[in-house]
C-alpha cells in the first residue's frame, strides 16, 4: 500500500485511494467514536460512582482526565503525523483508543479509571484532526464542501447522540457498556483503515519540545481551572488561583516562544494565514455555544420539567435533525453561494433560536423545546461547513494536519470555557433569583399564613417545603433564561469576525500540487 507521485492536475485530490466511500465510512466511524465519548459517559457517572466507591466530587475526574489528556495531546498531531506518517498515527490512535476503552470497562477503582481515561484521551486526541485532514486529502478541492458536510455531521451529531446512547446502555445493560460499545466500532474502523488508507511520504521536522511543554502546561492549568471551578467555588479556592496562574504563565510563555523561536511548534506561515486565524476564533465561539447548550438542557429538562433520561435525549434529537438537514444542503450549494453569507446566516439563525429559548417557561410543553432545538440545528449546520472550508481555503496542503489540530483544539477549549461560564452563571443567578423572589413573598400572597402552619406539625412543614420548592424551581428557571441570553450575545459577538474572512480565488482552491496514488 505504498504511494507514488503522479503528475500535477487541477482540481485533483491530494491523495487518490481505491475505494473512497469505504474509506470515508471508516474514517468517520473512528471520528464519531471519539466525539461520542466526550459526552456518552456523563449520564453514567452516578452508576460509576457507586461501583468504583468514589465520592460525588472525585467521580468528575473521569471526565476531567479525558478532557485534560486530549487538550495536551492535540497540538502534537501535526508533528507526529509528519514524523511517523498520518496512516500509522491514525491506526495507532484507534488501537490505543479501543484498548483504553476495554480497560475503562473493566476498571475496578477510581484511580484505574482515571489512568485509563487519560490513555483514552490521548488516543482520541488525534482522531478528529486526522479524520478532517484525510477527508480533505482524498477529495478534490471542488468537493471539499461536501466532504466537510459529512465531517460536520459527525462533529455536531456526536455530542447529541452521546447522552441518548449512554442513557440507553446504562438503563438497559450496565455502565461498562458505555466503553465496551467502542470495541466493535473500533475493530471495523481498523479493518477499513488498514486496507484502504494509503501511506504518504514522511516529512520529519524538528520537534519543538519547549513550545509544546509551555503549551501543555498552560492548557493543563486552564482545563483544570475550568473543570474544577464549579466544585471548589471558583476563586474563593487557592487551588483555582494556582491553576489560573499556571495557565496564564504557560500560555503567555508559549505566545512569546511562538513569536521568537526559529522553528516553533506551529509553522509561522500557518499562523499568519488570516482565514485560519479567523476560523479558529469563530470555532471557539461555536464550541462555547454548542457544548454550553448541551450541558444546560439535559439537567433543565430532567430536573425542572421531569423528563426521563431517554425522553430528554429524544427531545434534544431535534437539534441533530436540523444539523443533518442544513449540513447536507450546505455541502451542495457551497460552490455557488458565497460561503461567508452562509456563515453569517447560520450565526443569525443560532442567535435567533437562543432568543426563542429566552421566552421559555415552566408551564410550556415539549414543543417549544423541539422547535428551538431544530432551528438551532439549522444554524449550526449552516455554520460548520463554510467555516471549515474557508479556514483551509487559503492554506497550503502541507499545513492541513497542524491546522486541523488547531481548529479542534479551539473548539474543545471553547466548549470547556462555555460550560464553565454557564455553570458558574447558573449557580450564581439561582441564588440571586431565589433571594429576589423570596423578598416578594408575604403572608398576603401565600395560600397559607406562615405563622399558622406551625400548629399543623409535620403537615405545616410539608406545606412550607412545598412553597420553598416552588421558589427554587422558579429561581432556577430564571437562571437558565439568563444563561440563554448570555449564549445569544456570545453568538452575536462572533459576527464581526466574519469580516476578517477572505473569499478564496478559484485559483487558490485548485492547487497544482502533486497528488498521491495507491499502488
Amino acid at each position: 500500500m505504498a504511494a507514488s507521485s503522479a503528475a500535477p492536475a487541477k482540481d485533483a485530490p491530494n491523495v487518490v485511494v481505491r475505494n473512497k466511500a469505504l474509506l470515508t465510512i471508516s474514517v468517520m466511524a473512528a471520528m464519531l467514536m471519539q466525539v461520542l465519548d466526550t459526552t456518552i459517559a456523563n449520564v453514567a457517572l452516578p452508576h460509576m460512582q457507586a461501583a468504583l466507591g468514589a465520592t460525588q466530587d472525585s467521580i468528575t475526574w473521569v471526565l476531567t482526565s479525558y478532557i485534560l489528556a486530549a487538550a495536551v495531546a492535540i497540538p502534537l498531531t501535526g508533528w507526529l503525523a509528519a514524523r511517523y506518517g498520518a496512516r500509522n498515527l491514525f491506526i495507532a490512535s484507534v488501537v490505543l483508543f479501543v484498548v483504553a476503552s476495554i480497560f475503562c470497562g473493566i476498571a475496578t477503582s477510581l484511580s484505574e479509571m482515571v489512568v485509563f481515561r487519560l490513555l483514552q484521551g490521548v488516543g482520541g486526541a488525534f482522531l478528529a484532526p486526522l479524520a478532517q485532514t484525510i477527508m480533505l486529502d482524498v477529495n478534490r478541492p471542488s468537493e471539499h464542501a461536501k466532504a466537510m458536510s459529512i465531517y460536520g455531521m459527525g462533529v455536531m451529531i456526536g455530542p447529541i447522540l452521546g447522552p441518548i446512547i449512554g442513557g440507553w446502555l446504562t438503563e438497559n445493560y450496565n455502565w461498562r457498556w458505555v466503553f465496551f460499545v467502542n470495541i466493535p466500532i473500533g475493530l471495523a474502523c481498523l479493518v477499513g483503515l488498514w486496507f484502504l488508507l494509503p501511506r504518504k511520504p514522511n516529512t520529519p521536522r524538528k520537534f519543538d519540545m519547549v513550545g509544546w511543554g509551555m503549551l501543555a502546561i498552560g492548557l493543563a492549568g486552564l482545563q483544570l481551572m475550568l473543570d474544577r471551578g464549579p466544585h471548589v467555588d471558583w476563586f474563593t479556592s487557592n487551588e483555582i488561583w494556582i491553576e489560573a496562574g499556571i495557565a496564564v504563565t504557560g500560555l503567555w510563555m508559549f505566545a512569546v516562544h511562538m513569536a521568537t523561536a526559529p522553528k516553533p511548534l506551529f509553522p509561522p506561515a500557518m499562523i499568519q494565514d488570516r482565514n485560519l486565524v479567523s476560523g479558529t476564533l469563530l470555532m471557539f465561539v461555536i464550541g462555547v455555544v454548542m457544548m454550553a447548550a448541551m450541558a444546560l438542557l439535559p439537567p433543565l429538562l430532567q430536573n425542572l420539567f421531569g423528563y426521563s433520561v431517554l425522553d430528554t435525549g429524544i427531545i434534544l434529537s431535534s437539534r441533530g435533525a436540523g444539523v443533518l438537514l442544513t449540513t447536507a444542503l450546505t455541502g451542495r450549494i457551497a460552490g455557488v453561494v458565497d460561503q461567508r453569507l452562509l456563515l453569517g446566516l447560520g450565526f443569525a439563525i443560532m442567535a435567533g433560536s437562543l432568543g426563542l429559548m429566552t421566552g421559555w417557561s415552566l408551564e410550556m410543553d415539549w414543543r417549544p423545546i423541539v422547535l428551538s432545538g431544530f432551528i438551532q440545528g439549522l444554524g449550526l449546520g449552516l455554520v460548520f461547513v463554510p467555516l471549515t472550508v474557508l479556514s483551509f481555503a487559503t492554506l497550503p496542503n502541507e499545513y492541513r494536519t497542524d491546522a486541523a489540530s488547531l481548529l479542534n483544539l479551539s473548539r474543545n477549549l471553547g466548549a470547556s470555557v462555555g460550560i464553565a461560564i454557564v455553570t458558574a452563571l447558573l449557580a450564581r443567578n439561582i441564588q440571586v433569583s431565589h433571594a429576589d423572589i423570596a423578598g416578594t413573598v408575604t403572608p398576603y400572597n401565600l395560600p397559607a399564613d406562615p405563622s399558622m402552619v406551625s400548629v399543623l406539625g409535620s403537615g405545616g412543614d410539608t406545606i412550607m417545603s412545598g412553597l420553598d420548592a416552588m421558589v427554587n424551581k422558579q429561581a432556577a428557571m430564571i437562571a437558565y433564561l439568563d444563561d440563554f441570553y448570555f449564549m445569544m450575545f456570545a453568538t452575536l459577538a462572533g459576527l464581526p469576525l466574519l469580516l476578517l474572512l477572505r473569499k478564496p480565488k478559484r485559483k487558490a482552491d485548485e492547487d497544482d500540487l502533486p497528488h498521491m496514488a495507491m499502488e
